[in-house]
């Protein structure tokens, strides 16, 4: 499989305050074939985070937004060049936060200082072959085993806010289906033609698709 070279150097680096501006990811899966369908829903999520060499300790993919893409982009675009998947970015980022960079993590001051912004990616295709792979090993984790092998506090935090994010998700969406009215089998049918013959499209009108020219497909979800 034929991909694109992962970006290289900072020429077209973001900053903002004096910061360097970092876009990433906690790409997660959700779990279908637990027996217990009333366990919670972080009991069902897996996360993906990447090794780099000589270390035993684990990071999410993030990386540097450049000036000619969107923050999503950013995003999707890490994912897809350190861990080789892509998927369904949230829009509204888990949070920001301000870190030193690796290089400058001794530092009492912000010198070498970041702002990130992470996001929710729901993994819906793993690349065989992508562009960082002889750097960055993938591993799919228990939230319980990803805090404790994450190298960095500030993704330890990321990774809490990201399941209560996803508790609360999997809560409003049951409230919701109990909530839906139920229809007879011939009724939901006939519905289903009606919408079809409208020309009625059944994708939630808040996915927006951010195509590139190597076919990185960045959905975000609303």
């Amino acid at each position: 499989m034929s991909f694109l070279p992962a970006r290289k150097g900072r020429h077209r680096q973001r900053y903002q305050d004096h910061l360097r501006l970092v876009a990433g990811c906690i790409p997660y899966r959700l779990q279908k074939d637990v027996e217990d369908s009333n366990s919670s829903v972080t009991s069902r999520i897996n996360v993906l985070m990447i090794s780099t060499p000589n270390r035993d300790d684990l990071v999410f993919p993030k990386g540097g937004w450049e000036n000619d893409e969107t923050v999503h982009e950013a995003a999707c675009r890490e994912a897809l060049e350190e861990a080789g998947v892509k998927g369904i970015l949230d829009e509204d980022p888990l949070g920001v936060w301000e870190f030193r960079s690796k290089s400058r993590q001794n530092c009492c001051n912000m010198e070498g200082g970041c702002r990130g912004y992470m996001f929710a990616l729901e993994v819906t295709e793993e690349l065989d072959s992508w562009a960082e792979q002889t750097s960055y090993k993938r591993q799919w984790l228990s939230p319980e085993e990803a805090y404790k092998f994450c190298r960095y506090d500030w993704m330890r935090d990321a990774l809490q806010v990201f399941l209560r994010a996803i508790e609360e998700r999997g809560s409003r969406r049951a409230e919701k289906l109990v909530e839906l009215p139920m229809f007879p089998a011939a009724d939901s049918m006939a519905e289903h033609q009606m919408l079809t013959s409208a020309g009625c499209s059944e994708k939630p009108p808040t996915v927006q698709h951010l195509e590139e020219s190597f076919t990185n497909k960045c959905i975000v979800q609303g």
